[in-house]
C-alpha cells in the first residue's frame, strides 16, 4: 500500500534526526523536499472548509463532515499535535488572521516550516553576542528575516545559529504551518521556548537588541485533534 506523503515525512524525519551525530545539510535538505510536497489535506485540514463549515471554537468541535479541520474555523491559535519522540516532533499552528506567534527561540533545535495555506509576517533574528550570565537572556541580534510569506513558499529551514532561529508570526490571512522540530522542546533537557521583546537600533539597520520577557500574557494556544492520515511509527513496528 502506498504511504501517505506525512507517513513518508516520518520515516525520513525518524531516519535522519535520529541517527548517530548530527545530519548532514544534504540529509535536512532531502526532509525539507519531503516537506515541501505536503498540502493542508495531507494533515486533515481543508483550508476553505467546502464541504461544512466548522464552528469557531476548535476546542469543541472544529471539523466538517469528511473528517477534515476547517482552515478558516479558528478564533484563536490553534496546535495540531501530530507526533513527537526523543528526536523530533510534526505539528501544525493555525493562526487566524491578525493574530500573533510572538518572538520566540529554538534552542540548540533545527526547524523545517512549511506555510501550508495563507499569507503571513515573518520576523526572523540570529544572535550576533549575547548576555546569559543575569536572570534574563539578553544580547545583539541581525535581522536575517523581515518579509511576507505567502503560500505556496518554499519550506524554511532554521538552525542553532542561522536561519533565523528566533522569529515571529503575524497572520494576515488565515494561515498554517507546519513544522518539524528536532529536537523538541524539553524543559527537563534544557530546550525550553524563550519569548523575546527587540527594540531596534536606528543607527544600525537591520540589528535589535533582544531581551527576554516572560511569556506574552495574551498569547492562547488552543489544541486541536490531527484528522490526517495515521502514522505508523517505528514504537509501532516493534510493538512497544
Amino acid at each position: 500500500m502506498e504511504r501517505s506523503k506525512i507517513q513518508v515525512l516520518y520515516d525520513a524525519s525518524h531516519a535522519v534526526f535520529s541517527q548517530e551525530g548530527l545530519p548532514t545539510f544534504q540529509q535536512i535538505d532531502y526532509v525539507k523536499n519531503l516537506l515541501d510536497k505536503i498540502e493542508a489535506m495531507d494533515v486533515g485540514i481543508d483550508e476553505f472548509g467546502l464541504c461544512d463549515s466548522p464552528t469557531s471554537d476548535a476546542t469543541v468541535d472544529s471539523s466538517n463532515s469528511k473528517g477534515l479541520l476547517g482552515g478558516q474555523g479558528f478564533s484563536e491559535i490553534t496546535y495540531i499535535h501530530i507526533h513527537e519522540c526523543d528526536y523530533f516532533s510534526m505539528g501544525v499552528f493555525c493562526i487566524p488572521a491578525g493574530k500573533v506567534f510572538p518572538l520566540h527561540d529554538h534552542p540548540g533545535m533545527t526547524v523545517l516550516s512549511k506555510l501550508l495555506y495563507g499569507s503571513a509576517y515573518v520576523k526572523a533574528y540570529d544572535w550576533i553576542a549575547l548576555d546569559c550570565a543575569g536572570s534574563q537572556t539578553i544580547g545583539l541580534a541581525g535581522r536575517v528575516v523581515d518579509e511576507v510569506f505567502k503560500a505556496p513558499h518554499e519550506p524554511s529551514i532554521l538552525f542553532p545559529r542561522s536561519g533565523g532561529n528566533i522569529h515571529s508570526f503575524t497572520a494576515l490571512t488565515p494561515c498554517a504551518i507546519l513544522d518539524v522540530l528536532s529536537p523538541p522542546y524539553s524543559e527537563e533537557f534544557g530546550r525550553p521556548s524563550t519569548y523575546f521583546s527587540d527594540i531596534p537600533i536606528p543607527s544600525l539597520n537591520g540589528y535589535a537588541i533582544l531581551e527576554e520577557k516572560p511569556m506574552p500574557s495574551d498569547l492562547v494556544v488552543q489544541g486541536a485533534p490531527y484528522l490526517g492520515p495515521s502514522i505508523v511509527t517505528v514504537d509501532d513496528y516493534v510493538g512497544v
